[in-house]
């Protein structure tokens, strides 16, 4: 059984930069600035389908596209997912490999897991267990999971539709999982879509683009309150309002970017180099050879893979 804490006393209003409540609309598509970071990477960009099923699109840094598969079918009921975290994967003691990550199903949050033989196919001891309700005013969903020796950080992030970013601390204990707010900060009704770019063992820093087309970094101490003392920084000041959900991946001391306007059910790669405010490179990498008409995206991260390091 489950357990799911939730926060219940007043929420107070730790307020960030003006500039994220929006604006008008620039019309142009981003085309990028100069990076000359050399890597070699790629992105594994997930997604639920409308059926139901796990599916994985991995690209490289020339945009072509290495692989694309259904991971496991009929993992969801059909067309019942709106948010995705972060699902990660990787070899079992068992044998296969094991999937886990939370999704919201409706107005419920839900924790999910299954196993698969190795690379994907059938699912067994899947589990898709709700968690709890109330989860209807959220418009984005992660999960930051950070790996030492000796212990394992699982902080989630979730944006309601006021403008309020939450955190929330993810514990196992023996079998059961719980979850408690420990910090929100206001300011964020201008946000259009979000992804994490960066986790330590002090901070996360989620990349954001608003509906006024202007893109942002925004790093979250993970001491400091309740009130988290978020730093935003904007990285450029218009055209990137097209896109509708962001995907990143580790890539050299920067990260990769999948950026996915689902109006042209299109997506594109970019090279965002370590984030500095406007003093930093963003390479266009071309139009993503894949196929963007899932409704909900998400990064698949292995259990032994690189941590975000974007900034």
């Amino acid at each position: 059984m489950i357990k799911w804490a939730r926060y219940g006393g007043a929420v107070a209003a730790g307020v960030v930069s003006a500039a994220l409540l929006g604006g008008g609309f620039a019309a142009a598509q981003p085309t990028g600035g100069a990076s000359t970071s050399g890597a070699t990477c790629s992105i594994k960009a997930g997604s639920v389908t409308a059926g139901g099923d796990h599916r994985l699109q991995t690209f490289g840094t020339d945009a072509a596209k290495i692989e694309d598969k259904i991971v496991a079918k009929d993992i969801y009921p059909d067309g019942q997912v709106r948010l995705s975290a972060t699902m990660r994967f990787g070899a079992t003691e068992v044998g296969g490999d094991a999937h886990t990550g939370p999704v919201i199903m409706g107005s419920s949050l839900y924790d999910t897991s299954y196993l698969t033989p190795a690379g994907g196919g059938t699912v067994s001891q899947k589990q898709v267990t709700r968690v709890g309700g109330g989860w209807d005013v959220y418009r984005s969903l992660d999960r930051s999971t950070v790996v030492t020796a000796t212990t394992q950080r699982d902080t989630e992030y979730s944006l309601h539709t006021d403008g309020t970013l939450y955190r929330r601390n993810v514990v196992t204990k023996d079998g059961v999982t719980s979850r408690q707010v420990t910090g929100w900060q206001s300011g964020y009704s201008g946000v259009k879509a979000m992804t994490l770019i960066s986790q330590t063992s002090t901070y996360d820093t989620f990349l954001m683009t608003t509906t006024s087309g202007k893109l942002y970094t925004a790093r979250l101490p993970l001491a400091g309150g309740q009130v988290i003392p978020g730093v935003v920084k904007e990285v450029r000041g218009s055209t990137w309002q097209g896109f509708e959900s962001l995907v990143a991946a580790p890539c050299g001391d920067g990260t990769l970017l999948l950026a996915i306007d689902k109006d042209s059910a299109s997506g594109y790669l970019y090279h965002v180099g370590h984030a500095n405010g406007t003093a930093t490179t963003i390479a266009s990498l071309g139009k993503a050879a894949g196929t963007f008409t899932d409704p909900t995206y998400f990064l698949w991260k292995n259990f032994t893979g690189q941590d975000l390091n974007g900034e």
